[in-house]
């Protein structure tokens, strides 16, 4: 069975070229507009991999990743975040808050499979 991914950005465009890229690679994707959405979407699917952004309406990526981890179903499920932010101070916050990894985008289709084999193989 291939394993599913939750994207959660509030760009459209964005969840359609990552929904498009990684389905490519035969993962398959769900997707949340933004870190409410996305939490609400953890518990209805379930998925072996978070993949969400920073900057976002509502509930930001480093309150979905808190909010993530605080959950017990959910304390060992890969977060990786896509962001075009890259500052050091960032990473930082993202991986204390439980993040397990980081891409910048724009993203190249294969570095990003890559990185997703890595931390869900």
């Amino acid at each position: 069975m291939s394993k599913l991914i939750l994207t959660v950005d509030d760009s459209a465009s964005m969840r359609m070229l990552l929904k498009t890229s990684l389905s490519q690679q035969g993962f398959r994707i769900e997707g949340a507009t933004d870190g409410v959405h996305g939490l609400e979407r953890m518990h209805e699917v379930n998925p072996d991999l978070l993949i969400t952004d920073i900057n976002m309406p509502r509930m930001d990526g480093f309150e979905l990743i808190e909010a993530v981890r605080a959950l017990p179903q959910f304390r060992g499920t890969p977060i990786l975040v896509l962001s075009t932010e890259f500052s050091d101070d960032k990473k930082a916050r993202a991986r204390s808050a439980g993040a397990t990894g980081w891409i910048t985008k724009p993203f190249e289709a294969t570095k990003l499979g890559a990185a997703v084999r890595r931390v869900c193989p």
